[in-house]
């Protein structure tokens, strides 16, 4: 269908103002966080009621038309790159509130609603959602479901998966589904984790119920420096072996430490190799001690100095810093790719010295910034997209350290999804037939493959190509998994 006849189809449905077919409106759609792909949508649809997305799906299934799902567009991996022949629905519109129940302790919650609103809605009641992502402010809660977002509070309260009930979404035909709830059990299956981090690749998420957590009583904030990056790896290994388990553990290099000073003067020592940021939260008395054993065991490990927080406003300063790192990051080189790999805790010295290495091998610096509590690791590759050949070099840059994280027994993601950026890596990390499992899910849901087509999981044939596993003895068991 041409562009002009899906506009109008569109527009039957959709106030005109919600209906974007000009070329130069488009533009500003054609990628998400991860500018350096960029791809047109035939046409933008911008829906503000179920009803209203249930009927653009049903008139793309009756016409064949891919359909791809986008929140707020603040996605790292690609994963809302349009399709060229398709509708990009942007749920951005759709962010209301519907219920906030103090009681129970949940949120009832449309997708496009804002991460940083959820706990601003819940605030009076003394309560917050705790899954925070840098791009809190901006980023949607149905995009943090798509992808299961984290954040720097994930390592003791969990990711989006570990704080969600309930979600409502529609099908690719649309038929609306409910799966979870807010009851302690749920009828049939339990899909929700399924549905989680499943990147619009299953349905179209129009309605989610979230956990929300009372705000503690008391939170404290260290920071502590190091004069080698190594000994702060091995630090974070130590704290959790001790039993203790902070709200948030964020590690940040030299690099990362100086960009972000030179953007927010959040009072970093310039002079340390490596900077860790950890806050302990509870009762004023559960606070205070462990404050004090993390403080005695981050000496132990050869911190060079401790700075706790004196007040909320400096507890603020000090994570704005590590929330503000990847923009900060951004004015020191014209551009940056952002990993996204999860190693065990006990392999992180070995593995920060190792990117260290391998892009030295590439000629490229990078910025060491990440959840150091749960190993969930975001290098910031530095490059140049006008100089020639140096977007590849960080893309190959970017898959040895994501193939370095699965040699360690890790994962190829934590929080920002596999969309296009790292479809390729899905052949290191799994085998056939675990590829066959995931496009079997996909076929049960989305049979004809409208959804979100040629993200996130690679077709058995690409894999092969690139010589990453073994697909019985090189044919495919199932042909038609190719047209995925």
């Amino acid at each position: 269908m041409d562009r002009e006849t899906l506009a109008a189809r569109l527009r039957e449905i959709l106030p005109a103002d919600a209906v974007v077919d000009d070329e130069e409106a488009l533009r500003p759609f054609a990628g998400d966080a991860l500018t350096a792909y960029r791809r047109m949508p035939r046409v933008v649809a911008l829906p503000s009621r179920v009803e209203q997305v249930q009927a653009i799906l049903k008139l793309c299934a009756a016409e064949g038309v891919p359909v791809v799902a986008r929140g707020a567009g603040t996605g790292l991996s690609g994963g809302a790159l349009p399709d060229e022949a398709g509708v990009l629905l942007v749920l951005a519109r759709m962010n209301r509130i519907l219920d906030i129940d103090p009681v129970a302790r949940t949120a009832r919650l449309e997708p496009g609603v804002r991460n940083l609103a959820i706990s601003e809605a819940a605030a009076p009641h003394g309560l917050y959602y705790a899954p925070d992502p840098s791009s809190q402010i901006a980023c949607s809660i149905g995009g943090n479901v798509a992808e299961n977002s984290g954040g720097v509070h994930c390592l003791k309260y969990g990711l989006t998966v570990h704080n969600l009930l309930g979600v409502k979404f529609l099908t690719a035909d649309g038929e609306l589904l409910e799966i979870g709830g807010s009851a302690l059990d749920a009828p049939g299956l339990d899909l929700l984790a399924a549905i989680t981090g499943s990147e619009g690749l299953l349905g179209v998420i129009v309605e989610v119920t979230v956990r929300l957590l009372p705000v503690p009583a008391a939170t404290r904030v260290l920071m502590a420096a190091f004069a080698d990056i190594e000994d702060a790896g091995n630090a974070v290994g130590e704290i959790i072996s001790q039993g203790i388990v902070p709200a948030g553990m964020e590690m940040m290099d030299r690099l990362a430490i100086e960009a972000a000073e030179d953007f927010v003067a959040a009072g970093y020592p310039r002079d340390a190799a490596a900077i860790l940021l950890c806050e302990v939260d509870g009762t004023a008395d559960e606070a205070e001690e462990e404050l004090a054993r993390v403080a005695e065991l981050l000496r132990n490990c050869g911190a060079t100095s401790i700075r706790v927080a004196r007040d909320d406003a400096e507890r603020a300063r000090l994570w704005a810093g590590r929330k503000a790192a990847f923009p900060a990051v951004g004015r020191i080189a014209p551009d940056y790719y952002c990993m996204d790999g999860t190693i065990p805790r006990r392999h992180l010295a070995r593995v920060l010295i190792e990117i260290e290495r391998v892009a030295q091998t590439f000629g490229l610096a990078v910025a060491n910034v990440f959840h150091a509590g749960d190993g969930n690791l975001h290098p910031l590759i530095l490059y140049d997209a006008n100089a020639e050949g140096e977007l590849e070099r960080a893309e190959a840059c970017g898959a040895r350290i994501l193939e370095l994280c699965v040699e360690v027994g890790g994962t190829i993601t934590g929080e920002h999804g596999v969309g296009v950026e790292k479809i390729d890596q899905m052949c290191s990390q799994f085998g056939a037939v675990e590829l066959e499992r995931f496009h079997g899910l996909k076929a049960a849901f989305d049979p004809e493959g409208r959804l979100n087509p040629g993200k996130a999981v690679p077709t058995l044939a690409r894999c092969a190509e690139l010589g990453g596993m073994h697909v019985h003895g090189g044919k495919l068991p199932h042909p038609e998994l190719e047209r995925f």
